[in-house]
């Protein structure tokens, strides 16, 4: 992905990509400037590979999609995303339903919500947050 100049979308969900391999995705994202599209759902990515994530959201000023629904993301990794989306202005799509997402996590989402204004889908449908 890091010399890649065609590819504009990838799946690789229901695969046993962990941390390590989202490591090495999102080193990649940082310079790539192709990619619209990333699908890793029903992986094994934690917060530290969420946290490679959002580090590369910073820079990456392409890709429009990312799907990291059914892992094992939580709260730390949340608060990562949502520092990211305060300065990404590209990410239309994140998908991080079916994770282990709380309350914390969801709080700083809507913090970062308030000077995004790209962002059109943010999922995070059967987490563990409550009222």
């Amino acid at each position: 992905l890091k010399t890649n100049s065609t590819l504009r979308e990838l799946y690789l969900y229901k695969n046993m990509i962990s941390d390590i391999g989202a490591e090495r995705f999102a080193e990649a994202l940082k310079t790539n400037n192709t990619l619209r599209v990333l699908d890793l759902s029903e992986n094994q990515i934690a917060d530290i590979g969420a946290e490679r994530f959002s580090e590369a959201l910073k820079t990456n000023n392409t890709l429009r999609v990312l799907d990291l629904s059914e892992n094992q993301i939580a709260d730390i990794g949340a608060e990562r995303f949502a520092e990211a989306l305060k300065t990404n202005n590209t990410l239309h799509v994140l998908d991080l339903s079916e994770n282990q997402i709380a309350d914390i996590g969801a709080e700083r989402f809507a913090e970062a919500l308030k000077t995004n204004n790209t962002l059109r889908v943010l999922d995070l449908s059967e987490n563990q947050i409550a009222d």
